[in-house]
């Protein structure tokens, strides 16, 4: 699957016991959505949660029994927005300081990159969707003053997002990879209107080309290791043209080749220092990163790192004796 397919997980409370339970706040609640969860006041758990997630966009849409939710410092590693949308029961939010109540049909958002609390006190179902902060932050004044503050129901870009996450959970609807991106795209830009600023086409541009140079990236780090990896490959295999592929990487500073070039050497400073590729001599780290020429790696290795393969190696071997 790449990551311009649409990825879907079901998530549902199937356990028996403390012992699943305690399974499934760890592995849902803690490694995937990076938050504790409790049941609240004596009520089991009792999640079905649908989980999409397309280029640069991910949604979570089902249904909650009453509990609390908490995004402690421990577990914060990234800095996207939420949208919450209460589709039935009642919830409180609690962030920056500020205490929201969330009633039926309305919304509120909330920020990854800080603590928060959200209590469902009635069972609940949710629309959440999961937005790029860097890419509203340009055309929204100042995101955080929108954090925990409720927005009303009958908001008119509030129906359209959720009528457009109907159209999300319709696989066949987002058949087309183009079309998945420009959801997407689109779903910031009313994320944008929604929050106040502005949702116009230059949202939608800039999204859509953020969108293409991840996958641009992402083909080319799954591809690194093939030695005669060129820029005519990835673009064709993007359908666009080589140009295009230079110019979305110069906007993000970088070139083809330095991009190549710095993932190959990332690639074999991570299994120098693994364990597991003890037994690899420094030419066959060299040959599985990417590299035909050993001379040409030892020398750009050492220009970036400050030191030779071999050097790596044994620092490393000397730190865990």
């Amino acid at each position: 699957m790449t990551d311009d397919e649409i990825r879907t997980l079901r998530v549902t409370t199937g356990f028996q016991g403390d012992g699943g339970l305690n399974v499934f706040r760890e592995v849902f609640g803690r490694e995937i959505l990076g938050i504790e969860i409790d049941p609240l006041d004596g009520h089991p758990l009792d999640i079905d949660l649908t989980l999409r997630s397309l280029p640069g966009f991910a949604m979570a849409s089902g249904t909650m029994s009453p509990m609390r939710t908490r995004h402690t410092p421990g577990l914060l590693d990234n800095d996207d927005l939420i949208l919450l949308v209460l589709q039935s029961g009642v919830g409180e939010v609690s962030q920056y300081g500020r205490v929201a109540t969330i009633n039926e049909g309305e919304a509120v958002l909330t920020a990854n990159g800080a603590e928060a609390i959200f209590i469902g006190r009635t069972a609940t179902r949710v629309i959440n969707f999961r937005l790029s902060r860097s890419l509203l932050a340009p055309y929204v004044a100042d995101i955080d003053a929108m954090v925990a503050r409720p927005i009303p129901r009958d908001n008119r870009v509030l129906q359209l997002m959720v009528g457009y996450a109907r159209m999300i959970n319709d696989q066949q609807e987002l058949a087309i990879p183009d079309l998945r991106r420009m959801v997407a795209t689109h779903m910031h830009s009313l994320a944008a209107a929604l929050l106040g600023g502005d949702g116009g086409l230059g949202l939608h541009d800039q999204g859509q080309r953020a969108a293409r140079l991840r996958a641009i990236k992402d083909e080319i780090r799954d591809r690194m290791g093939q030695h005669d990896l060129t820029i005519a490959d990835v673009a064709r295999n993007q359908q666009i043209s080589e140009s295009y592929i230079r110019q979305l990487l110069a906007e993000n500073g970088t070139t083809f080749t330095d991009f190549v070039l710095c993932g190959r050497l990332a690639r074999a400073h991570r299994m120098l220092v693994d364990h597991r590729y003890a037994d690899h001599s420094i030419s066959a780290v060299a040959y599985e990163a990417g590299f035909s020429d050993l001379s040409y790696f030892n020398r750009t290795f050492r220009r970036r790192y400050g030191a030779t393969p071999s050097g790596i190696r044994q620092g490393t071997r000397h730190r865990d004796e």
